[in-house]
C-alpha cells in the first residue's frame, strides 16, 4: 500500500508541474539569422548570446518563449501587426517607432563597418564609395542615412549581395568588389570559420540593443515591465548581462 501511494503521489506531482509548464504564457520571440547574437544552429535550434538571454528572461518572469526566425522584412512586418511579440534587436529605426516599445535596458551594442583589403586605402565615406563596389548581405536592412548614400544614383554604387558572411568575405578576397558593408560580430566569426586574419576597417555606424515589443500584441506594457524588473533583479544580484 505504501509503495502505491508513493506512486499516486509522485503522478499527482507530475500532473501538477506538467500542467504549470502548459499554463505559462508562450512569447513569440522574432529573430534572424545574425549571429553570434541570434541564429540556428546546425541541429535547427534557435541559438546564440542574444537568445538565450531573452529566453532566461522570459523564464524568470515565467513566460514560455516560442523562437522562430524570419528574414528581416518579415520580421518588421510582424512587429507591425503584433504576431510577433518580441524582437531582441536595434533599437530606434525610425519605421519600428510608432508600433513598438523598447525595453528601458541596453543589451549590448552592434557595430556596422565597411571592410576593405590590406591592399586598399582607407575611405572617405561615403565620397571615396563613387562607382565602386559593395558587398552587401541580403536580408539585412541599414539606417536612413545609410540607405541615402547606398542609394544615392549620382553615387553609382555597384551593389553586389550574397547570403552569408563568410561568402561575402570570399567574394572580397577575390576582388569580386571592393568593399564589404556588414557587422562586426557576424563578421569576426565568419573570419574565425575561414580561418582568415583580421581585415581593416572604417566603422559607420554603432548601434544600442534593446528587447522590442510590438503594440499591437496583447498585454504589451506588462510583458514589457515583467522583463524589465527581471533584468533589473539579476543585474543588481551581479549577474553580467552585457551582450559583447
Amino acid at each position: 500500500m505504501p509503495r502505491r501511494f508513493c506512486l499516486i503521489f509522485i503522478a499527482l506531482l507530475w500532473l501538477h508541474a506538467a500542467h504549470a509548464a502548459e499554463a505559462r504564457q508562450r512569447v513569440h520571440v522574432g529573430y534572424y539569422e545574425f549571429p553570434p547574437y541570434s541564429y540556428t544552429d546546425a541541429q535547427g535550434q534557435p541559438s546564440g548570446s542574444g537568445l538565450e538571454l531573452t529566453a532566461r528572461l522570459l523564464d524568470e518572469a515565467g513566460y514560455q518563449a516560442d523562437f522562430r526566425s524570419y528574414p528581416g522584412a518579415r520580421l518588421y512586418s510582424g512587429l507591425l501587426d503584433g504576431s510577433i511579440q518580441i524582437w531582441a534587436g536595434a533599437s530606434g529605426k525610425p519605421e519600428l517607432a510608432e508600433h513598438t516599445l523598447e525595453g528601458r535596458h541596453l543589451l549590448g551594442e552592434i557595430t556596422l563597418n565597411l571592410y576593405f583589403r590590406l591592399d586598399t586605402p582607407a575611405p572617405i565615406i561615403p565620397d571615396d564609395l563613387h562607382d565602386r563596389g559593395v558587398i552587401l548581405i541580403t536580408g539585412y536592412s541599414y539606417w536612413q542615412d545609410v540607405n541615402q548614400w547606398l542609394e544615392d544614383p549620382a553615387r553609382n554604387i555597384i551593389h553586389h549581395r550574397t547570403r552569408s558572411h563568410t561568402s561575402a568575405l570570399e567574394m572580397l578576397q577575390r576582388r569580386r568588389a571592393d568593399y564589404l558593408l556588414d557587422y562586426r560580430a557576424p563578421v569576426e566569426q565568419a573570419m574565425r570559420t575561414l580561418g582568415m586574419g583580421e581585415l581593416p576597417f572604417v566603422e559607420v555606424q554603432r548601434l544600442p540593443l534593446r528587447l522590442i515589443y510590438s503594440r499591437h500584441a496583447p498585454d504589451t506594457e506588462r510583458l514589457r515591465d515583467d522583463l524589465d524588473r527581471v533584468y533589473q533583479q539579476l543585474q543588481d544580484a551581479g549577474e553580467e548581462l552585457w551582450l559583447y
